[in-house]
């Protein structure tokens, strides 16, 4: 480039394969209007000599390999006609300085999502005027949200989601009246609902999603009505659903899962007509699925598992097509088949004369005695039978009205031989087997000689007892004897474990698949964390115990250790049972037991999963361990730490996986932070993989 560019006012190059770094002589286009370098492989740092282009207004560098200096930001600050800059997805890795807000008042679009940018927001945001779309999303911006942004008069989208934000969601917000979407997802933001957000008559979008939220949900959001889509999720938001739902007749999409709403859906659900998405899940929510929701014609996802509903589930409109998953884990409902709930009964209301009264005052207690008398009958001719058996077996079905003898699991096991062996649990070996039925199973016997087996048999079927969930292990049964056979019966697993794909040489795990092993176990431990009264934590989460079945979908398993948590958030024990490398640092050296505990192993299971490196591998001596091994490799060196049989490919898939491997890591680290208090939760983690899932599958298939 060089003089000959004096003339020129466009310069577009997007979407291609492009590398290199942009030349300083770029400056001698003094004409140039736009710049559009977006979508290359273009490194190295941005220019300051960009600042010298005084008629630039549009620049787009978005999803290359750039650095950033921060005196690039206060240089093209001097284009004054600049109206757009992209910078997004880039390695910017640069704090934002308070000359952001040096821009003039004619730059009104700037992208900076995606960018590793560190520290606090500043507070010259507040100066850029004319900005009337804003990006700082998925950075790791921290520390509250800078209330000169009321200043953002003309600001009608606001994207801050995916960063570490946290205090209250500020009141100045509620001055910005052009405000049309606001997105703070996945922060740390806690406290209230500020009531007058609902005075933002413009707001269209409003993501509150995955934060700390605590307060009721103020009644004047109800009266936002043409906003369109709504998501509250995952926070901690109480209270009930009031009938003033109707006002929002715009509304397409409504999440609030994951909260602590109570109460009963008001009939005034069916009032908005279209609706198309729906999530009410993990709720406390009681009463009857109103039948005004038949209605809604256009409502083509509906959750509302998970609460304490009751009734006859509706079967007009668009219930016809939803599935069980819609339904599951509520107290009463009955209704189709199909959604494998009861059928529900139709009472019918009829007169009784006294005489009949009178003698059914005389017949139904003998009827009872005579029935109590044959069971008593049944049953002492049944142990009189067995009494000369060496084996007696006591059957205690969980869940499913399966009764397995020890006499069918010795023949479905060949006597548990050898070649049936599938490996070690905590506190037994397991075997294959294949029922009478022709199912196949998988029999844990517990060993007797160690000590505390039978306190782990009890405790992996009080564990297993009341919760179900796709991503954890099913048990179909239990069969034990009061001398010394305790063995649980279990969903065969054709796939085995997730550290026979890792380490063996003959499989293979793509980066998808890995991906999408690691967002099931999310989900599971997202739910033993938070989806019951009582919490659990599993104690010993590790590539072993994570099973897969024939579709590659992972279940967690063994629960030999697990701890059921009370009230409280943690207990101390004193016998620990964990294994070395997955232990968090409170649980190991104190025998400190909380959820926190769980999301440490996560952390570490993460990074080996897309690692390779077992965290006791030879190479962690001395002060080197996983954890600081890809601390310090994150971000800048990533690519070497990556296991190498995920580096093939195309070469742009290899740049998105390495860009992905960075997210991974950087979330695994956030898992194993030393401090309890300061590690991520599981609903946040569950929230940045499905973020990083869907950046991965756009790439690829834009590719």
């Amino acid at each position: 480039m060089g003089h000959s560019l004096v003339n020129i006012e466009e310069i577009s190059l997007f979407s291609n394969r492009l590398s290199g770094e942009i030349p300083k002589s770029i400056s001698n286009a003094s004409e140039l209007v736009h710049l559009e370098l977006n979508n290359n492989l273009f490194s190295g740092i941005i220019p300051n000599s960009l600042g010298n282009l005084k008629n630039l207004q549009s620049l787009k560098l978005d999803e290359n390999i750039f650095t950033l200096e921060i005196s690039f930001l206060s240089s093209i600050s001097n284009c004054k006609q600049l109206r757009v800059m992209d910078l997004s997805k880039n390695p910017l890795r640069s704090k934002l300085p308070n000359s952001i807000g040096n821009f003039s008042s004619s730059l009104q679009k700037l992208f900076m999502s995606d960018c590793e940018i560190t520290g606090s927001i500043p507070q010259g945001i507040g100066n850029l005027s004319g900005v009337i779309f804003l990006a700082l999303d998925n950075n790791n911006f921290g520390g509250p949200i800078p209330t000169t942004m009321k200043e953002l008069q003309n600001l009608q989208e606001l994207f801050l989601e995916g960063n570490i934000l946290n205090n209250s969601i500020p009141i100045e917000f509620c001055q910005m009246k052009n405000l049309g979407a606001l997105i703070l997802s996945n922060n740390q933001l806690y406290g209230l609902l500020p009531p007058c957000l609902g005075n933002l008559t413009s707001l269209r979008i409003l993501y509150l999603d995955v934060n700390n939220l605590n307060s009721t949900i103020p009644s004047t959001l109800w009266s936002l009505e043409d906003i369109l889509e709504l998501n509250l999720s995952s926070n901690d938001f109480n209270g009930f659903l009031p009938q003033e739902l109707k006002n929002l007749r715009a509304l397409i999409q409504f999440d609030l899962s994951w909260n602590k709403i109570s109460g009963n859906i008001p009939s005034a659900m069916g009032s908005l007509l279209t609706l198309e998405f729906l999530d009410l899940s993990y709720n406390a929510l009681s009463g009857m699925i109103p039948k005004s929701m038949e209605l809604l014609l256009d409502l083509n996802y509906l959750n509302v598992s998970y609460n304490r509903l009751q009734g006859e589930i509706p079967s007009g409109g668009p219930f016809v097509n939803f599935t069980a998953e819609s339904f599951v884990m509520n107290d009463a409902l009955c209704g189709r088949s199909n959604l494998i709930v009861p059928p529900c009964v139709i009472k019918k209301a009829y007169h009784r004369s006294p005489k009949k009264l009178t003698m059914l005052k005389f017949i139904l207690p003998i009827i009872v005695l005579t029935t109590l008398l044959l069971t008593c009958l049944i049953i002492f001719r049944y142990k009189k039978k067995k009494h000369g058996d060496s084996a007696e077996t006591e059957l205690s079905t969980i869940g499913v009205p399966r009764r397995i003898s020890y006499y069918e699991l010795l023949q479905a096991t060949n006597n548990f031989d050898e070649s049936n062996f599938l490996g070690k649990g905590s506190f037994g070996s397991i075997f294959k087997g294949i029922l009478s039925s022709g199912s196949s199973v998988a029999v844990k016997v517990f060993n007797f000689h160690l000590e505390d087996a039978s306190r782990s048999f009890d405790l992996e079927c009080e564990a297993m007892r009341n919760i179900r969930h796709r991503n954890l292990i099913k048990i179909i049964s239990s069969c034990s004897n009061n001398v010394d056979f305790r063995a649980l019966v279990m969903e065969f697993m054709p796939n085995g474990s997730l550290e026979k794909w890792l380490y063996a040489h003959n499989y293979c795990l793509d980066f998808l698949q890995r991906l999408n092993i690691m967002i099931d176990v999310a989900s599971a431990l997202e739910y033993l964390h938070n989806g019951s009264s009582t919490r659990l934590v599993h104690c010993d989460l590790k590539p072993s115990n994570v099973l897969l079945n024939e579709d590659m979908v992972a279940h967690v398993s063994d629960f030999g250790v697990a701890k059921l948590l009370d009230d409280g958030q943690s207990k101390t024990l004193t016998n620990t049972l964990a294994t070395l490398g997955y232990i968090a640092p409170e649980y190991g050296s104190r025998g400190i037991v909380s959820i926190k505990g769980d999301v440490y192993s996560y952390g570490i299971m993460l990074m080996e999963t897309f690692t390779r490196k077992k965290p006791t591998d030879d190479m962690f001596v001395g002060v080197l361990s996983m954890k600081s091994w890809v601390n310090e490799s994150v971000p800048h060196a990533t690519i070497q730490i990556m296991d190498s049989n995920l580096l093939s490919g195309e070469e742009q898939n290899i740049t998105v996986k390495v860009l992905c491997m960075s997210s991974l890591m950087q979330l695994a680290l956030n898992c194993c932070d030393d401090s309890p208090d300061e590690r991520i939760n599981m609903e946040a983690v569950s929230a940045a993989l499905n973020k990083i899932k869907i950046k991965f599958m756009a790439t690829i298939m834009g590719s």
